[in-house]
């Protein structure tokens, strides 16, 4: 496993990060637990999930598989750089009350310690914003991460789904009370979803914070979306974001010709789609949600594979990105 810092900051995580999001939804606690094992085994020690998975009534329930493998000791916690977040609304009655969501210094205060019980754990590594919260003004969210900071309960603080302009603002906030502010941003950033390049990852990469892509498949479509429709498989690909995309002709004549590139150079779209994030600049790491083992160790071969700069021309070339701002919407 390859390792990089986090930013700006002397926390060193692996180079894919293991989403959890499936964990409960989709692949129960045994199986959970042998996936994060089997990503310890092959050095990866970055984790991330969020105070809201589990969904629906179930929401905190993959927090509480995490906690429930970190109760079986073997330095299980103290080799694992633990991510999670807080944003969404946390009822659980059926009712959606007022401060159980977003980023009040009320909810963060309830928030973190209810992530902290079901983790079964002193400490979060990384406490990330789940969304931005137009509601609650960042002097307020910093005072209360200063004091989760100085209880020991939080290390470093990200954002999620921040625009460019956002994480400016919030660790200009951040500088002006003498705090470190933002070290990471996670955003939705692949191959065919590549709008972050215009300003979120400029501006992480100015102020020093790691870009920790979400969704690097696309929901599936940049891993053999096609191909999986002409074997009859029955995975993402039928269904969902998935489908919906390739029923467009213009976005199935880019996969087409991606599948058929990579046809020809041997690689697997999948892992082909990991390997060029890495090579992006700002890149921490992917997340990667494995629903089973096969797909994790699908994710970790994509480490090793080293794109040649003729298939980078090639990709960038099926999915043409944006251009840096101002550039791609001025003259």
């Amino acid at each position: 496993m390859e390792y990089t810092q986090l930013g700006r900051t002397g926390l060193k995580v692996s180079r894919l990060v293991l989403g959890t999001m499936n964990f409960g939804p989709q692949t129960d606690e045994p199986e959970s637990h042998a996936i994060m094992d089997a990503a310890h085994a092959a050095g990866v020690n970055f984790f991330d999930t969020a105070n809201v998975y589990g969904w629906g009534p179930n929401k905190g329930r993959t927090e509480e598989i995490i906690g429930n493998w970190f109760a079986k000791g073997g330095s299980r916690r103290e080799k694992t750089v633990l991510a999670t977040k807080v944003f969404g609304n946390m009822g659980t009655d059926g009712e959606d009350w007022p401060n159980q969501s977003r980023l009040s210094a009320l909810n963060i205060r309830q928030a973190v310690d209810a992530s902290l019980r079901r983790l079964q754990t002193d400490h979060i590594d990384l406490y990330q914003f789940h969304h931005v919260d137009r509601t609650t003004p960042w002097e307020e969210v910093w005072q209360a991460i200063d004091v989760l900071v100085q209880q020991g309960k939080i290390l470093y603080a990200g954002s999620s789904n921040h625009a460019g302009w956002h994480i400016a603002q919030a660790n200009e906030k951040a500088a002006a009370r003498g705090m470190y502010g933002l070290v990471s941003e996670q955003c939705l950033y692949n191959l065919a979803e590549r709008r972050a390049e215009m300003e979120v990852i400029p501006a992480a990469q100015e102020y020093g914070l790691g870009v920790i892509p979400w969704s690097p498949l696309h929901g599936g479509l940049l891993g053999g979306a096609i191909r999986r429709e002409h074997e009859g498989g029955s995975s993402r690909s039928s269904s969902g974001r998935s489908a919906d995309a390739l029923a467009n002709s213009k976005v199935r004549a880019k996969v087409q010709a991606y599948e058929d590139l990579l046809d020809k150079a041997g690689l697997e779209p999948g892992e082909t789609a990991l390997a060029w994030l890495l090579t992006r600049p700002g890149v921490t790491g992917p997340i990667v949600g494995p629903r089973t083992q096969e797909q994790l160790d699908s994710a970790l071969r994509a480490v090793e594979l080293k794109l040649d700069e003729e298939l980078l021309t090639s990709l960038d070339e099926t999915f043409p990105g944006p251009g840096p701002a101002p550039e791609a919407f001025a003259w």
